[in-house]
């Protein structure tokens, strides 16, 4: 498997947005081609790296079911046929390719869908030298083992006291979900006129964090 990046956050921290600027740097570096996965149901990954994502893994999970249920062949699984789905999924591009999961359709759970995603990935992550993962908000992803285990693993929070109150729950989620990562990453996000937080020192120290990232706040991007 490539080398993995998670980015993980409350939402409207601006992760999606973090997580298309590392595509974006890691395709200006030449580290290409980079595999961008959409696990946000919210999904906007696909409009804040240029393409369109019109289908999803929630979108297929439905479609195939009701396929499956039809299948006079029995010559394909409901395996076989989710995964041929999932393949569908993909947006193909010059420097990167995304997948989305997109929304659930009907009622029931990601379960075997999440299971499924979780091989395709790693079947297609094996072609890719990065993997760029843009969560929902929360560990959710994470938690139901998409992936086993990341690289690196990017927390987003604002830096209002809240934002960092939020850092520390994620912090102390991860390991009660037993989620495993190589190095963390603290990033902050949208900072007024230079004013880092005094609390970043003592976090950083507390979650064993590799680095702090401040972000100051950027009109252009807004």
């Amino acid at each position: 498997m490539g080398f993995t990046i998670a980015v993980t956050g409350k939402g409207g921290t601006g992760k999606s947005t973090i997580a298309a600027l590392i595509v974006s740097e890691l395709i200006r570096n030449r580290r290409t081609p980079v595999l961008a996965v959409d696990a946000d149901p919210n999904s906007c990954l696909d409009a804040l790296l240029g393409v369109s994502a019109p289908n999803s893994i929630g979108g297929v999970r439905e479609e195939t079911r009701r396929l499956a249920s039809a299948q006079n062949d029995p010559g394909i699984s409901k395996r076989e046929l989710l995964e041929l789905k999932i393949s569908e999924c993909l947006v193909e591009s010059d420097s990167f390719d995304l997948i989305a999961m997109g929304r659930p359709e009907g009622p029931g759970c990601y379960c075997y869908a999440n299971n499924v995603l979780g091989a395709v990935i790693r079947e297609l992550s094996a072609s890719y030298p990065y993997v760029v993962i843009d969560n929902e908000a929360g560990l959710e992803n994470l938690s139901r083992r998409i992936v086993s285990r990341v690289d690196l693993l990017v927390m987003v929070a604002d830096p209002s006291v809240n934002g960092l109150r939020t850092l520390r729950r994620l912090y102390a989620l991860a390991g009660e979900m037993g989620i495993e990562y190589a190095s963390l990453v603290l990033a902050v996000n949208r900072l007024r006129e230079g004013a880092i937080p005094r609390e970043l020192d003592t976090l950083k120290q507390e979650t064993s964090a590799s680095a702090v990232v401040c972000l100051p706040a950027d009109d252009m991007i807004a």
